[in-house]
């Protein structure tokens, strides 16, 4: 199994404790394969920190829409944030956010490469 600190060394806490649990069956081949794949797809969480800030100064949204949920996204747009307090709670939960939309991510990514694989 590949070192996963070594193919993708900004990963931290939760996230990197279930990437390693997803790809601990990988070979260090599929391993890589995966952090390529992954690292496009996933989102930092720096990123929808710095976006839901701006969310504050007007543009509410812009983090859900970033994170694919566009349903969201309009409603913060159309509703300034549901009037600053949804973007209050997501400013506070910024990681959550990024760690679930990453979680799914992953698992898609996971099971792209194992079916590659089999193939």
């Amino acid at each position: 199994m590949a070192n996963i600190l070594q193919l993708m060394p900004y990963l931290e806490g939760e996230e990197l404790m279930y990437v390693q649990q997803l790809i601990k069956d990988f070979d260090d081949e599929h391993a890589q394969q995966f952090a390529s794949v992954y690292s496009s797809r996933r989102k930092d969480p720096t990123t929808i920190m710095i976006l839901t800030l701006l969310g504050l100064m007007g543009i509410a949204g812009i983090q859900r829409f970033i994170l694919n949920q566009v349903g969201m996204g309009i409603l913060y747009f159309l509703t300034a944030g549901l009037c600053l307090i949804g973007t209050i709670i997501d400013l506070v939960n910024y990681k959550k956010l990024s760690f679930e939309y990453n979680s799914k991510e992953a698992q898609q990514v996971a099971s792209l490469v194992k079916n590659f694989s089999q193939n």
